[in-house]
C-alpha cells in the first residue's frame, strides 16, 4: 500500500486529472494527499517550518505537483507563487515550479521570450493605451490582417474575441485595464484547427489535432480531438524549442500552421489539461508525468545527499 501524504498535488478541484495522477503515483508506492493553495500559509514565527501545508503537520511534502493555481486578486495570486517560490527555496521539488508558471500565466511574458528566442509566434501587442490599441486596431484591420483579442490571464480559450472588420472594433475592450492584442493564424476557415503539443523534459510525448466548430480550437470550447503522429519533425522540433526556451519541466504548447503552411506557437501553457489528449494517445500521459517528477525527486535528493 502507497504510503500516504508524501506527494502533494496542488488543486482545488482533483477531479479527473487529480485521480488520474493519485493513481499513477499509488501504482509506483506513493501516497498524495490533495492540497489547496488558498489554505497554506507562512509562518515565520518558526524558522524550522516556515511553510504550513494542509495535511503535511510538522514537515514538508516531498515533492509537490502543481495541478492548478486558484484565481483570485493581486495579492492572492502573489501569496500562492510565495508559497511556491518559499517551496523550492526550502530543497522542495515543485513541478511546474513558480518560474515556470510565471512566465507562462502571463501570455505576454510568453510572446515576448518566444519572440526573443526566435520562436516563430504571432506579432502581438500588449498596452494600456486605449487609443493606441484602437490604433493599432484599425492598423492591422486595414493591412488585410484580423486580430484576436485576449485576456492577459486566461485559459480555455474564455474571453477571447476576433476582430475582421472595422465595425467588431466596437467590441474591442481591456481586461483589467490591459489589452493583448495578437494578429489571428487562419489554418482553415471552413475547417479550423491547430495542435496541441506535450512536451516533458524537452521530449514531445503526446500530441493531438484539435478542430474547432467555431474558429477557436480549444477542446473546452467544443472542439474535436483527433490524433497526430510525432513523426512530424518540424511540429515537435517548434514545441520542445518553446518549452526549452520557457525553462519548463513539462507544458502543454498550442501550435497553428497557416495557410502557407508555416507552424507558429499560440500559447505555451504550464499547467495543461490532457483529458482530451488521453482520449487519442497510447501512452498512459500522468504515468510518465509521475515518473518524470519523481526522477527529479530523487537527482534532487541525489544532490543534497552528495553536497552533505
Amino acid at each position: 500500500m502507497a504510503e500516504p501524504g508524501r506527494i502533494a498535488i496542488v488543486t482545488d478541484d482533483p477531479g479527473w486529472h487529480g485521480a488520474r495522477l493519485q493513481q499513477a503515483f499509488a501504482a509506483r508506492g506513493f501516497g498524495c494527499t490533495y492540497v489547496s493553495l488558498s489554505r497554506c500559509r507562512l509562518n515565520l514565527e518558526d524558522p524550522a517550518l516556515p511553510l504550513h501545508l494542509p495535511g503535511f503537520s510538522g514537515r514538508l511534502p516531498e515533492g509537490v505537483f502543481v495541478r492548478g493555481i486558484p484565481g483570485g486578486s493581486l495579492e492572492q495570486v502573489t501569496f500562492y507563487l510565495d508559497i511556491l517560490h518559499g517551496l523550492t527555496l526550502l530543497g522542495v521539488p515543485v513541478y511546474n515550479d513558480a518560474r515556470a508558471i510565471e512566465r507562462t500565466v502571463d501570455k505576454g511574458m510568453t510572446s515576448f521570450l518566444l519572440q526573443r528566442a526566435g520562436i516563430p509566434t504571432p506579432p502581438t501587442w500588449v498596452l494600456g493605451d486605449p487609443e493606441a490599441a484602437m490604433e493599432i486596431a484599425r492598423r492591422e484591420l486595414a493591412a488585410g490582417h484580423r486580430l484576436v483579442s485576449k485576456p492577459l490571464f486566461g485559459s480555455q480559450g474564455t474571453g477571447l474575441q476576433r476582430h475582421d472588420c472595422p465595425e467588431d472594433l466596437v467590441n474591442l475592450t481591456p481586461t483589467n485595464g490591459i489589452y493583448y492584442l495578437q494578429r489571428y493564424v487562419c489554418s482553415d476557415d471552413d475547417a479550423p484547427h491547430d495542435w496541441r503539443v506535450f512536451v516533458i523534459r524537452g521530449r514531445t510525448v503526446a500530441a493531438m489535432r484539435r478542430c474547432g466548430v467555431t474558429w477557436l480550437n480549444n477542446v473546452a470550447q467544443g472542439a474535436r480531438c483527433e490524433p497526430a503522429r510525432l513523426d512530424d519533425i518540424l511540429l515537435c522540433r517548434l514545441a520542445e524549442d518553446a518549452a526549452r526556451t520557457l525553462d519548463i519541466a513539462y507544458a502543454g504548447v498550442d501550435i497553428i500552421r497557416d495557410q502557407h503552411g508555416r507552424y507558429t506557437v499560440l500559447e505555451v501553457n504550464s499547467v495543461p489539461a490532457w483529458k482530451g489528449l488521453q482520449s487519442v494517445s497510447e501512452v498512459v500521459i500522468a504515468e510518465l508525468l509521475a515518473d518524470d517528477f519523481l526522477a527529479r525527486c530523487q537527482r534532487l535528493e541525489s544532490a543534497r545527499c552528495t553536497a552533505t
